[in-house]
């Protein structure tokens, strides 16, 4: 019998990845790609790259693959992806970008998160959309465009997730998915409709966002152009893409209310996800989005993960010596820096939303080092996950944790103060490409090729146990830490 395969397409902020796996979810190592790339960061704050160039780099990916893949024998018979969440881009009615594509990092619709608050119940919002009112979601961001540019706004026929441009380019179809929907803001994610109430709010009718699909197990196929320039791929049938977060979930198979998902790659997010109604009331400080019509995800995001680690290694210049700076915090007792580091250097998402949010260290000495801050600032992200933990912990119980992303890999020490910080046991499984795999996953259980995804075992890989005594002494630093978050983040700007 001809093998069949499925095409994986893992579309970042900071890369495009892709790789081949066969039907029992296993990868072809020798098929994976990986091209990285950056959106360009604005003065103003924005986060954005052009529409083309990034669908060109998607395109890109698939023809390394395919390359790689040219004497393979069988066939391609689907295509799954996860995307990165809440990005935006504008389209006219010819199909044709009337913006860049913004990335959930573009802050430069802060200023209209106000008038969302002044205007709109906040809570009522949260409870139906599963978000809170940020620049992250687009919420804002069609808020803004509609005021700062009102003939860029005039001319756009419909407003797109990056993935569902990629529909309109491949398949000509203005389509999403409930999960890529649920992570734009706007989303009722208890009737998986577009929010009438905010779009009302926002002026904008159901026609101006893409079609959502009827059912989760919609396939697409390649246009006539595309299916030319990719024979292999003529007659695959493309699943809406899922978000990121979702297929990370999947991949580490975290799929019940017991087990969390922990995510340091630039930015950071912890979940959990589970087939069940949604909770009454989502907590304050998480959202709620889809994977799909059957399962939740709830959890928080930080702004502030790995790109935080990069931007303390690039400023106090210890990239050369990476590996003593980590055996050095190692050694050194939690906390006994006495800094008390605020971690929003590219602002604050969960818990608080603060968008006036800024990074500070507070307690700095003549003899402070570079590796006392760096320590300071790790433990940091860890107490701000404590938050979400917390948070998550009044809708379920969580044990076991399970941790993925570029940073952990690389900081052994920093999963361990995580896990110290959590006092929860964590394991740091092998698998490097739990979003490519979790799209494949779901992609087979819709198929039938899998009864149930959530049964899945769980891949081994690096156990991480809590220290009790160090929990303790970062408990009482944790305390700390909220203490001047109330006293600086919380406190309007006007007042300072």
């Amino acid at each position: 019998m001809q093998k069949s395969f499925i095409l994986a397409l893992d579309i970042g902020t900071s890369s495009v990845r892709a790789a081949l796996y066969d039907f029992a979810g296993n990868v072809l190592p020798a098929t994976m790609v990986k091209n990285e790339r950056q959106l360009k960061l604005t003065e103003d704050g924005g986060a954005e790259i052009d529409a083309l160039e990034a669908s060109q780099q998607v395109e890109k990916a698939i023809d390394d693959v395919l390359k790689k893949a040219k004497n393979l024998g069988g066939e391609i018979q689907y295509v799954a992806a996860s995307a990165f969440w809440h990005s935006l881009v504008g389209v006219d009615k010819n199909g044709k970008p009337t913006t860049k594509v913004f990335g959930w990092a573009d802050t430069r619709s802060r200023k209209q998160v106000a008038v969302l608050r002044e205007n709109l119940d906040e809570n009522k919002t949260h409870n139906r959309t599963g978000a809170r009112f940020h620049s992250s979601y687009w919420t804002a961001k069609l808020l803004w465009l509609r005021q700062e540019q009102p003939k860029v706004f005039r001319q756009t026929a419909r407003w797109l997730s990056f993935s569902d441009f990629l529909s309109l380019k491949f398949f000509g179809a203005t389509a999403t998915s409930v999960s890529m929907a649920s992570g734009t803001g706007i989303f009722d994610i208890r009737k998986c409709i577009w929010d009438e109430e905010i779009l009302k709010f926002l002026r904008l009718e159901k026609e101006n966002l893409p079609e959502i699909v009827a059912e989760d197990s919609q396939t697409f196929q390649l246009n006539e152009t595309d299916a030319k320039r990719w024979t292999k791929l003529k007659n695959a049938r493309w699943f809406q893409a899922i978000g990121d977060g979702a297929a990370n979930n999947i991949g580490a198979n975290c799929l019940t209310e017991n087990k969390a998902a922990l995510m340091i790659g630039t930015s950071g997010a912890m979940r959990v996800a589970f087939a069940c109604k949604l909770p009454r009331t989502i907590p304050n400080g998480l959202w709620c989005y889809r994977i799909d019509r059957k399962r939740i995800l709830i959890g928080g995001a930080l702004s502030d993960g790995g790109g935080l680690y990069r931007w303390l290694k690039d400023t106090h210049k210890i990239n050369d010596i990476d590996d003593i700076v980590e055996a050095e915090i190692a050694r050194r007792t939690p906390d006994s820096h006495g800094l008390t580091f605020l971690p929003f250097l590219a602002g604050e998402r969960s818990t608080g939303y603060n968008e006036n949010a800024r990074g500070a260290i507070l307690g700095l000495h003549s003899s402070t080092t570079a590796v006392e801050i760096v320590q300071a600032a790790l433990e940091s992200v860890a107490y701000r996950f404590a938050e979400i933990f917390d948070q998550l912990n009044d809708v379920c119980k969580i044990r076991e944790i399970i941790a993925s992303g570029g940073a952990l890999r690389e900081s052994p020490v920093w999963t361990q103060i995580i896990c110290d910080v959590l006092n929860q046991k964590m394991s740091l499984p092998e698998s490097r490409e739990a979003s490519s795999t979790g799209a494949v996953l779901l992609a087979l259980e819709t198929i039938g090729k899998i009864e149930n995804i959530a049964d899945l075992k769980t891949l081994k890989g690096a156990g991480f146990r809590p220290n009790a005594a160090k929990h303790k002494i970062y408990k009482k630093a944790q305390e700390r830490h909220k203490k001047f978050y109330n006293l600086i983040v919380n406190t309007k700007v006007e007042k300072l």
